[in-house]
């Protein structure tokens, strides 16, 4: 350890007065054994930081096939090792100038001891969560309905939460505001999504109900519905559907049920649109219609991000292109939309990329740094950039 006499010999080479010093002078020194990978250093922004005061965890995810990512409770961060060319130390005991103030007039050591050092940190960016894969694992085993007499239900592929946490790349508010998404539900511990077929029988028996009772589709009663399609399906089954399609109010002391014609028509579409290649426009918009509760108005916007209709084709068509189908990453989703159509419109792209954008980031910024613009007959498409192999 260095002593006061040293450290004044010091200040005399190096040219430096004591007076223009703090009084107390801190000296590091190693400790024995200390080495680079006793430690790996992490950059927290203020809300992780606030994060960790508050007693909360932050967990590491990712198969050992995938990048890792780091999440809080609800958000998810890129990690990514950032070299640099200083030594960062890591010194525990270490005190920053404001915390000298020993009340001491004369000149003085205090000495501290370094425990690590490092040449890299880990640099944090807040990323979108990769949620494709839940639907994929949650996919191996769709809820078909109950077991008909004699067959055993299937057991395997099954996920509890914990499950999904350890595979999934997105913090647990992040993965159940996804579950909710997909119409996810827990059945005996395990989270499950129904098969597609199996949620639209559910669907069309309410809504074959709320025309039966002539009920408004703003006010279906949930005990009503439970007793009349109690028979056809397990009761907590036609509650997740009308969870799912609707909003849950309280009047008088009884539940009912807000259906929400927007999601309504959306499913009702898909189901019309999931067995064909392509359909009519104008055939499939009259069936459509015919196919929801009375009062309810389907419109084309509601299908954005699930369907594409060709405007150029005659007639002209509609065929089912579903956003969570497409790739997670940025510039394999733009070679599959250019590989589907060459030139889009900025109205049809922006339903398939908005889930790409980052943080104060728009639809326009990925467009100018992924596609090319041009004027076709008055309207401004985009392109690829590069050559789309198709």
């Amino acid at each position: 350890m260095r002593s006061l006499e040293e450290v004044q010999a010091t200040l005399e080479i190096a040219k430096l007065k004591e007076e223009d010093l703090l009084p107390s002078v801190q000296c590091l020194s190693f400790g024995d054994n200390v080495s680079s990978a006793d430690y790996c250093l992490m950059e927290l922004d203020e809300t992780l930081c606030k994060h960790i005061e508050a007693g909360e965890s932050l967990v590491i995810r990712g198969d050992k096939e995938e990048r890792a990512v780091l999440c809080s409770s609800n958000k998810t961060y890129d990690l990514k090792i950032a070299d640099t060319s200083n030594l960062l130390l890591f010194v525990p005991g270490g005190r920053t100038p404001d915390q000298l103030t020993d009340n001491q007039d004369s000149f003085h050591v205090v000495h501290t001891q370094v425990w690590g050092f490092c040449n890299s940190y880990w640099e944090l960016r807040k990323q979108r969560p990769k949620l494709k894969k839940l639907k994929k694992l949650l996919m191996e085993n769709p809820y078909e309905g109950p077991a008909l007499g004699g067959q055993e239900e299937n057991t395997e592929n099954r996920y509890t939460m914990e499950d999904l946490l350890e595979r999934i790349q997105a913090s647990e508010e992040e993965l159940k505001t996804h579950m909710e998404t997909i119409h996810a539900c827990q059945i005996e511990g395990y989270w499950r999504v129904l098969d597609f077929n199996y949620e639209m029988k559910l669907l069309g028996h309410v809504t074959q109900l709320v025309d039966s009772e002539s009920w408004s589709f703003t006010k279906v009663s949930l005990q009503t519905s439970l007793e009349e399609l109690g028979p056809l399906e397990p009761r907590e089954m036609i509650e997740h559907c009308l969870n799912c399609y609707g909003k849950r109010y309280t009047e008088n002391g009884e539940v009912f049920y807000a259906l929400h014609e927007d999601k309504v028509c959306w499913g009702l579409a898909l189901m019309l649109l999931q067995n064909v290649v392509k359909f009519n426009l104008k055939e499939f918009q009259y069936v459509w219609q015919q196919s929801v509760p009375e009062g309810m108005s389907t419109r084309l916007d509601q299908l954005k991000g699930v369907a594409l209709v060709d405007r150029t084709s005659h007639p002209e068509t509609i065929s089912l292109l579903r956003v969570e189908d497409l790739p997670e990453d940025t510039v394999e989703r733009f070679n599959h939309l250019f590989s589907l159509r060459e030139k889009w419109t900025e109205d049809d792209i922006t339903p398939y990329i908005q889930d790409l954008c980052g943080e104060k980031q728009t639809t326009g910024a990925l467009l100018t740094k992924y596609a090319r613009s041009s004027v076709q007959n008055g309207i401004k498409v985009f392109n690829s950039r590069r050559p789309v192999a198709t």
